[in-house]
């Protein structure tokens, strides 16, 4: 399989006083297209870091961040904002829809902002929202859909573009188990269907059967992914 995610040697330091924090320490990870990893951890650990510096939201002090084949380190900020807008899809813990629009505009505008025709663009976004099981609700504004729906439009959205990746940070924080559940597994089938490396941040374990891989984050040190039993049907 090709490697869709790629961090080599990443450490980001930030100052802290007369001193320096590390918040990442020669961090390493390689995921394969198609690969679904539970990144776990403590508080402070470096997990929201880690998704930065792979969201190529920030410059890690030193080490190489590779999306899909692509160096980020050697891009300008234009070049890195195409490529994060193109080839990275975000899932935050809180949707953040824009509460005027539509589930099925909130997807449209983000091919409108990369200059896509809007005919494309709309089918686009409605296959999508029924690939999450929002078909029936293309029409309806954020304060209409229920908290996982909105994660499910929240997630739709990240599809737009043609990511390799997929960085999703706590999506079950604010919902019960059943829709955490629901979510995790629509996650689940996104990076099956679409072939994409995904990372999920979770402090739930009780969902990590349904990814491919675990790791560890303490202290700003990755640990070494391991396999984890496949979850039952």
């Amino acid at each position: 399989m090709n490697t869709a995610l790629n961090l080599v040697n990443v450490t980001l330091e930030y100052p802290d006083g007369d001193s320096t924090l590390k918040a990442l320490d020669n961090v390493n990870l390689k995921l394969a297209a198609g690969e679904f990893l539970s990144l776990v951890g403590p508080s402070g650990s470096g997990k929201s870091s880690l998704l930065a510096v792979a969201a190529t939201l920030v410059r890690p002090t030193a080490g190489l961040v590779v999306i899909g084949g692509i160096d980020a380190g050697g891009l300008s900020e234009a070049e890195r904002t195409s490529l994060r807008r193109d080839r990275i899809g975000i899932i935050f813990q809180q949707p953040n829809l824009l509460p005027s629009l539509t589930a099925l505009e909130q997807l449209v505008i983000r091919d409108h902002l990369r200059g896509k025709p809007a005919r494309e663009a709309t089918h686009r976004a409605a296959a999508l929202l029924d690939l999450v099981g929002l078909g029936p609700a293309a029409g309806k504004r954020p304060h209409q859909l229920s908290g996982g729906q909105r994660q499910r439009v929240n997630i739709a959205r990240a599809l737009m573009g043609d990511p390799a990746v997929l960085l999703v940070d706590e999506p079950t924080a604010a919902l019960d188990h059943d829709r955490s559940e629901a979510i995790v597994r629509l996650l689940r089938q996104v990076t099956d269907e679409f072939g994409v490396a995904t990372v999920m941040v979770t402090h739930d374990t009780g969902f990590v059967p349904l990814t491919d891989t675990v790791a560890g984050m303490r202290d700003g040190l990755l640990s070494a992914l391991q396999p984890v039993s496949p979850a039952l049907a």
